[in-house]
């Protein structure tokens, strides 16, 4: 990838949002004044790395994606004239196959980001990151952070000690050689287009194990390049996540995108 070299973005928006409890789609839950897509958009524009950007949105005929889309065209409205192109696709079954989706509508671009719109709050730095890693040469890269916690191996417990509590340590990982990934994720779009069409002959329980793009790449035997996330990219999931959000804009990232790009 040369400084030339095109860029697309894939944000994925088309989550059910379960388990955080609205009832309605997580992209489209209010996080401060706006919606979590209207937030992963504006990180993503102000990056200033994206040629083309495809949101993938929930399903029309439910009725579920109407309100995101509305978001998308709103969005589109008030950045006229702008040197990216913002399309929308309809999201799958599954996060994999809407991330197919959306590769089969970009064209014109050497490189793609795969980007989780649950994340919104990614500084635009980690998508410069990513992006320069690509640049630079690399076919796959992810942003990640040290993991803190101690993490320890578990097994279920039996008889006399499964009464007590249900599960038994077995041992511990090193946590030193562990990290936490985020998004965005990067790509050879050549590459990812390759990585997703081999997946489609994964059986249920292959498939299952499959849990972001990156091991796609890894199964292929492709190296993923690894460069520093940020504390501030949190996956919001739970209503805790969102209360730690809005802290975050009411504090250090209040008016991060003024001025942007």
């Amino acid at each position: 990838m040369t400084s030339e070299s095109r860029l697309g973005v894939v944000v994925l928006a088309a989550g059910s949002g379960q388990r955080l409890g609205f009832g309605i789609p997580k992209a489209q839950v209010l996080l401060g004044d706006e919606p979590i897509l209207r937030h992963a958009l504006s990180g993503v524009v102000a990056a200033g790395v994206a040629d083309a950007i495809v949101v993938a949105l929930p399903s029309t005929d439910a009725g579920d994606g109407a309100a995101l889309r509305e978001v998308v065209e709103t969005f589109r409205a008030e950045h006229p004239g702008a040197p990216w192109s913002l399309s929308v696709v309809e999201g799958g079954a599954t996060r994999s196959d809407s991330v197919a989706r959306a590769l089969t509508v970009l064209d014109d671009v050497e490189h793609v980001l795969v980007h989780d719109a649950a994340r919104p709050l990614v500084p635009v730095q980690v998508f410069q990151r990513v992006a320069d890693a690509l640049r630079a040469g690399a076919r796959a890269v992810i942003p990640a952070i040290p993991v803190v916690d101690t993490i320890k191996q578990v097994h279920a417990g039996h008889g006399a000690d499964a009464e007590i509590a249900p599960e038994l340590v077995t041992g511990n990982i090193a946590r030193e050689t562990l990290r936490a990934v985020q998004t965005p994720q990067g790509f050879s779009l050549a590459a990812l287009r390759a990585a997703h069409e081999d997946a489609r002959y994964l059986d249920d329980r292959q498939a299952a194990a499959i849990t972001d793009d990156a091991m796609l790449l890894e199964s292929r035997g492709i190296p993923v390049h690894v460069v520093a996330g940020s504390s501030y990219s949190l996956k919001i999931t739970t209503a805790v996540d969102l209360i730690l959000a809005e802290g975050l804009l009411e504090g250090p990232l209040a008016g991060r995108w003024v001025g942007e790009a």
